[in-house]
């Protein structure tokens, strides 16, 4: 199957699953709460992207999902919320719309790129379905579909706060928010960029130590966390008195890439290339600083 059918076929799994939770959305029972209802429609829409994965045999048909769904559950909280287009808050909440929409194409843009066909999946998932043995199907169902889908919603929660709460809020720093935002994003285009050239170059077993990855090890990851940092930024700016709670999704996002994700590939680059352990030796895990000389 070339690229472009692929694409299309994900694409269709994707449409079927958004109705799917609109569906629920509309006809479905409802909670009295709008939070908990979007939720629902949520999981509905990640068990869709769950059967194609396993009709296909392939659970990177879940992949796209980190970046598709969070546009629309701002977009659609926003819309049902009280704030609007014009009212005190909207300011908070077009700052927002520009962040989560930067973020959503360009990481979808990043899959998009690397995306080779539904001949390829990410190299993960098998190590957690073989991992679990005879719970494979559960393995997949919540470790690779359901686990990501809530930890996402919860690094959401805090929008839902800054478009549903009225009131301008603390408006500078919404400010703040934005170019956190716009910076995180920014930082993770570049990283990818000058990884995507250096993959391009082929070079065996070469190690990527230049430009961002020079001062960081995981820039792209680095990026990505400052990212749900200016969300919760922006949850703070509508509701101050509740900044305790705000940080938790951020603090998630932080385990996940710390404990599981940055291990994980590092393991996978010291088996496939030995020369990155020098790189562990003079560049940072995640936060940055000037990189080193190579020690002689």
């Amino acid at each position: 199957m070339s690229k472009g059918r692929a694409l299309a076929v994900v694409a269709v799994a994707y449409v079927i699953a958004v109705a799917a939770a609109a569906a629920w959305l509309l006809w479905g029972p409802r909670t009295g709460r709008l939070w908990l209802d979007t939720l629902i429609a949520d999981i509905v829409a990640t068990l869709v992207v769950f059967v194609f994965s396993r009709v296909y045999r392939n659970s990177s048909f879940y992949d796209a999902y980190w970046s598709v769904i969070p546009p629309l559950l701002f977009g659609y909280w926003w819309w049902q919320g009280p704030i609007g287009t014009e009212g005190p808050g909207a300011l908070r909440c077009w700052l927002l719309a520009v962040v989560i929409g930067y973020w959503a194409v360009r990481l979808t843009g990043n899959w998009v790129y690397g995306f080779s066909g539904l001949h390829h999946e990410d190299w993960r998932y098998p190590i957690l379905r073989e991992g679990a043995g005879r719970f494979e199907f559960l393995a997949d169902l919540v470790g690779i579909h359901l686990f990501p889908t809530l930890q996402v919603f919860v690094g959401m929660l805090p929008v839902y706060v800054a478009v549903t709460r009225p009131g301008d809020g603390v408006v500078w720093l919404a400010w703040v928010a934005f170019v956190i935002g716009v910076a995180a994003v920014t930082l993770e285009l570049v990283a990818d960029t000058q990884m995507h050239r250096f993959v391009a170059a082929r070079r065996p077993g070469a190690v990527m130590d230049t430009g961002l990855w020079a001062w960081s090890r995981h820039p792209n990851y680095l990026g990505e966390i400052g990212f749900w940092f200016a969300l919760a930024l922006f949850g703070i700016a509508a509701a101050p008195q509740q900044w305790w709670w705000l940080f938790v999704g951020v603090a998630v996002m932080v385990a996940m890439f710390m404990g599981a994700s940055i291990p994980m590939m590092e393991k996978r680059s010291l088996e496939r290339r030995p020369n990155y352990q020098g790189v562990i030796d003079r560049v940072p895990r995640l936060m940055p600083r000037p990189p080193r000389k190579p020690a002689r």
